[in-house]
């Protein structure tokens, strides 16, 4: 399994470097996401905040998202993942919204999707959505892959030139 304060790392730094901030909503990676930012000594100067919207109760409350306003909208999905990084960054007044959602396992989601299915949005200077479909039942091992895909995605954004 992955160390937390390595797959961190690259994105802290280059958090801090840039003099950005980031702002994290996660489902199915569990707070791995969050935790990997966290590990790293000084996160505080980036990482402002998120939180583990698991449940709809946990939407409602922590992001302030009705799904009624968006019709035909679900959990899971690549435009919700879309709605919740933007909503992360807005909320939170960051430079960045890291947001993922899915299945973890053993079993699918109420929606169809598979285990190992999560989608993942990054909003901010460099926007980004996809999917991962991991193809295994595995839980743990899914929370893992799709918080190091998180991260990756984060850390190639960062990568890019900073515009002015």
């Amino acid at each position: 399994m992955g160390d937390l304060s390595k797959l961190g790392e690259t994105a802290g730094r280059l958090l801090k470097t840039r003099g950005e901030t980031v702002a994290v909503a996660e489902s199915s990676a569990g707070g791995l996401i969050s935790a990997a930012l966290l590990a790293v000594p000084g996160a505080s100067a980036y990482f402002i905040g998120g939180g583990v919207i698991y449940t709809h109760k946990a939407r409602e409350l922590f992001t302030d998202i009705e799904l009624d306003h968006h019709p035909g909208m679900r959990s899971s999905s690549e435009p919700y993942a879309a709605l919740l990084a933007e909503t992360m960054r807005r909320r939170f007044e960051t430079t960045w919204g890291l947001a993922e959602t899915g299945a973890a396992g053993p079993r699918g989601n109420r929606y169809g999707d598979a285990a190992g299915h999560t989608c993942i949005a990054l909003c901010g200077p460099v926007t980004k959505v996809f999917t991962l479909e991991t193809g295994d039942s595995d839980r743990e091992a899914n929370m893992w892959r799709f918080t190091e895909t998180a991260l990756d995605a984060l850390v190639t954004a960062l990568k890019q030139p900073m515009t002015a």
